[in-house]
């Protein structure tokens, strides 16, 4: 009887929870938990979605560029270049007319860009065809060209983020006659404009041609051969050499440039393009400003450093003018002899 009343006053010290009520507490738990899933779950899901409409909208809001006051068929002379080497900036959306001037070597082309390039809107890139493998074929030529149009060719011109108008100097003997068509087709797809740039009188330039020549080996200043100089001394170091000219070739080197030039001209007419000449600058500088115009830039007042190397009457700069006179008078190229302008 102690025993079993000993038994029981030991057990009624003792606690064991029922097993049902260890289940209902994991069930409770196990339902908080669900609970709180849910609502997070909810919650990231409102925060994506928000993300998503906010990102929607502002693609929405972003709009292609376009361009403003520019008339209809004028539309497809501009572009909004995306270059991938900076950024536009403030100017991203400033429309970009690309251009090319082609000329023919000693035309005045290198005064003539460098006047373009005191612009400050104006890109004229020098001649970077004069680098034989950009020129290889068709598909480098494109790969040049469409990096240069989308602002990517960066050189000293470059003026980047505001450019207006973008462009080279390309040489007709630089791959450009000899693949026409195709330069021709880029030209009218991509909206190109062509500034025809050339020479008059095919004497004067000649005479040029062979003084450069000269001084490539020569080196007349201090060992350094210049193309174009930007001083009168070195100028007047250049002019003293009077080329002597092979008059028994004289005629048909005239014929192959002006024959060249006849190519270029009906080669590239079904692009949009103006005809300029060397001397037709000099004794007016309005052309200047038909050219701006021809672009759609600002007017602007435009200058050059580069000083011009011959100067005066043909006569002075030749060693041997009486031949060269004798194989010109009664010719085509008569007018040639003449005084055509003065500096």
């Amino acid at each position: 009887m102690a025993d079993d009343l000993c038994f029981f006053n030991k057990d009624s010290f003792i606690f064991k929870p029922p097993k049902k009520s260890t289940l209902l507490s994991r069930m409770v738990v196990l339902i908080f938990s669900m609970v709180c899933g849910v609502y997070i779950c909810s919650i990231c899901l409102r925060q994506i979605s928000s993300r998503s409409t906010a990102r929607l909208l502002s693609v929405q809001v972003v709009r292609p560029c376009e361009p403003i006051d520019v008339e209809p068929s004028e539309k497809p002379l501009v572009h909004f270049p995306k270059p991938k080497t900076f950024g536009r900036g403030e100017c991203a959306c400033h429309p970009v007319r690309s251009f090319a001037i082609l000329s023919t070597q000693r035309s005045g082309s290198g005064w003539f860009e460098t006047l373009f390039n005191s612009h400050v809107n104006i890109s004229s890139n020098g001649e970077i065809f004069s680098v034989k493998p950009r020129r290889a074929n068709v598909s480098t030529i494109v790969e040049t060209l469409d990096k240069l149009y989308n602002l990517d060719f960066l050189t000293s011109a470059s003026k980047n983020e505001c450019t207006a108008a973008v462009g080279l100097k390309w040489m007709l003997n630089q791959g450009l006659m000899q693949n026409h068509e195709e330069i021709a087709e880029y030209f009218n797809t991509r909206g190109v404009s062509i500034i025809f740039l050339f020479r008059r009188n095919l004497l004067r330039r000649m005479i040029s041609m062979l003084a450069n020549s000269y001084d490539q080996n020569a080196k007349l200043l201090n060992g350094t051969h210049k193309s174009h100089v930007h001083s009168h001394h070195e100028a007047e170091i250049l002019a003293r050499y009077k080329p002597t000219i092979n008059v028994t070739l004289l005629i048909p080197n005239l014929k192959q440039v002006e024959e060249m030039v006849t190519k270029a001209l009906e080669y590239f007419k079904s692009t949009r393009h103006i005809v300029l000449y060397y001397e037709d600058i000099i004794k007016n500088r309005t052309k200047l400003i038909d050219v701006q115009d021809f672009l759609r830039v600002p007017r602007m007042e435009l200058n050059s450093h580069q000083v011009k190397i011959h100067k005066g009457p043909l006569s002075s700069q030749v060693e041997n003018w009486v031949d060269v006179e004798k194989a010109l008078t009664g010719t085509a190229y008569a007018s040639f002899l003449e005084a055509d302008y003065r500096i």
